[in-house]
């Protein structure tokens, strides 16, 4: 398979449960080496190499014993910056992902949706262009969700950050991307490449749209 994602991208992945996602995006951020293929960056090989990609799992993964912004600052840390200076580039970050006032809370006093952004800031914080995310959002409740996903649009608009998605939900797929690799089963081949060309900003009001659902019941026919 060959998979693809431009710059300021918004590309999701689909398929059955099984059929090797995050697998693929293990390999992507350089977890696992392929058997065969590589994986490409702006034309250089990191095939295997880790400490490039920011990688986002479903589960928010904060450290409890620490306050959220050091939980943000981790990948600075890492990174090899002291704690002073990792908090000081942190800061200018909280409004950007709705997090103002929250800097000096405990992940327990954070509702889901909170914590999926302290989350995700963090991810951004390690790679600021090439971000996974793997079901972010998988186990959020409907009404939290959905707002999550105008909430990442809306943030996406201030970032230079291209972002390879994997979702089991149709809708929220086609609603957040510009276009959807939609895979078999294993072992998994791309079945085809939806391209999404619905018009952004995206509203509530799309989801129950013609195009909107044209599209979904396309891809359900695919899988």
């Amino acid at each position: 398979m060959s998979l693809e994602l431009n710059e300021k991208e918004f590309v999701s992945v689909i398929g059955p449960s099984g059929s090797g996602k995050s697998t693929i995006f293990n390999i992507i951020a350089g977890l696992l080496s392929p058997d065969a293929g590589s994986v490409t960056i702006d034309g250089e090989d990191y095939t295997g190499r880790t400490a490039r990609i920011s990688y986002m799992y479903q589960k928010d993964l904060l450290l409890p014993w620490k306050k959220i912004i050091d939980n943000a600052c981790l990948p600075l840390i890492i990174n090899g910056l002291s704690w002073p200076e990792a908090r000081q580039q942190v800061k200018a970050y909280f409004r950007v992902f709705g997090l103002e006032g929250f800097e000096y809370k405990y992940p327990s006093q954070l509702s889901g949706g909170m914590r999926q952004r302290v989350a995700l800031m963090r991810t951004y914080m390690f790679s600021k262009d090439i971000l996974l995310l793997d079901e972010p959002f998988g186990g959020l409740d409907a009404i939290t969700r959905s707002k999550m996903h105008y909430w990442l649009l809306n943030v996406l608009e201030n970032l230079t950050a291209s972002v390879l998605f994997i979702t089991h939900d149709i809708e929220e797929a086609i609603f957040l991307s510009d276009k959807i690799y939609v895979l078999t089963d294993r072992p998994a081949q791309v079945k085809e490449k939806v391209i999404i060309d619905l018009p952004k900003p995206r509203h509530k009001d799309l989801v129950t749209s013609a195009k909107f659902n044209e599209i979904k019941r396309h891809i359900i026919d695919l899988l």
